[in-house]
C-alpha cells in the first residue's frame, strides 16, 4: 500500500461519490453561533457572579442577577444575530439586483469585466473566451459570477431564525453553568471551576472545525473567560469599596 493511499480523508472521490456529493444541496454552518453565544453565555453569567463576589453581595443576588442576564443578554444577542444574518442575505439581493441591471444596460461592459476576471485567473485565448461565452451564455450565472468577483460576497444559506436560536440557546446552556454551583449551595470558587470546565469544553468542541489542536483551542477560549472574569470581580471589587 502506499504512503498516499494511508493517508485518512474526510470523503470519498470516485465518481459516483463527487456526483452525490456535489449534486447535494449545502448546508449552513451554525457553528459560529453556538460558540459565540456559548463563550458570552459563560462568560456574561460568570462575570455577574465575579462582579457580585468582589462586592461581597449575597448568592441571592448572583443568581437573581445571573436569570436576568441569561434571559435579557441571550434574547439581545439571539434578535441581534437575527439582524445581521438577514442583513447579509439582502445585501447579497441587492448586490445581485444591480447586477443585473447593468447586464441588462450594459452588457459590453460587464462581459469586459468577466474577460479581465478571467484573465488575472490565468484564461487566455481561445479558452479565455470560451470561458466568458460559457459564463455569460446564463445571466444568472453572470450576475452570480459578477457578485463573487466583484464584492467578494458569495449567497449566504444560513437561516436567520436557525442562527438566532443557535445563539439564544448555546448562551442559554452555557450560560446557566456558572450559576449551577450556587443553586447547590457552592459558591464563586465552584463556580468559576464549573465554568472553566464549560470554557475548556466550548474551546475542544470548536477545534473539530479548526486546524489547531483540541487542546490549545480549549486553553485560548479559558484564557479568553478569565480574563473576562478577572476584569468583572476588579470591577465589582472597586465600585464596592468606592460606593461604600
Amino acid at each position: 500500500m502506499s504512503d498516499r493511499a494511508a493517508i485518512p480523508l474526510e470523503h470519498g472521490h470516485s465518481r459516483e461519490e463527487i456526483r452525490q456529493r456535489l449534486g447535494s444541496e449545502p448546508g449552513g454552518s451554525y457553528l459560529r453561533d453556538w460558540v459565540y453565544g456559548g463563550i458570552d453565555g459563560a462568560v456574561t453569567t460568570f462575570a455577574v457572579a465575579a462582579g457580585v463576589a468582589g462586592a461581597s453581595l449575597s448568592s441571592r443576588v448572583v443568581l437573581i442577577l445571573g436569570c436576568a442576564n441569561l434571559l435579557a443578554d441571550g434574547f439581545s444577542m439571539a434578535v441581534a444575530n437575527y439582524a445581521g444574518t438577514k442583513s447579509e442575505i439582502e445585501q447579497y439581493q441587492r448586490l445581485l439586483a444591480i447586477e443585473h441591471k447593468h447586464i441588462a444596460a450594459v452588457p459590453e461592459g460587464e462581459r469586459e469585466e468577466i474577460r479581465q476576471i478571467f484573465e488575472k485567473m490565468g484564461f487566455g485565448g481561445a479558452d479565455l473566451e470560451r470561458a466568458v461565452d460559457t459564463i455569460c451564455a446564463d445571466k444568472g450565472r453572470w450576475a452570480r459570477t459578477m457578485v463573487f468577483e466583484e464584492y467578494g460576497v458569495s449567497p449566504l444559506i444560513r437561516s436567520p431564525v436557525r442562527a438566532a436560536l443557535s445563539t439564544f440557546a448555546a448562551f442559554a446552556i452555557f450560560g446557566s453553568i456558572p450559576l449551577a454551583p450556587y443553586l447547590a449551595g457552592g459558591g464563586l470558587v465552584a463556580s468559576a471551576i464549573a465554568t472553566s470546565m464549560a470554557f475548556l469544553l466550548i474551546g475542544s468542541f470548536k477545534s473539530r472545525w479548526s486546524v489547531r489542536s483540541a487542546w490549545t483551542s480549549a486553553l485560548e477560549t479559558l484564557a479568553i473567560g478569565g480574563i473576562a472574569a478577572a476584569l468583572a470581580y476588579a470591577a465589582g471589587h472597586v465600585l464596592a469599596a468606592i460606593l461604600s
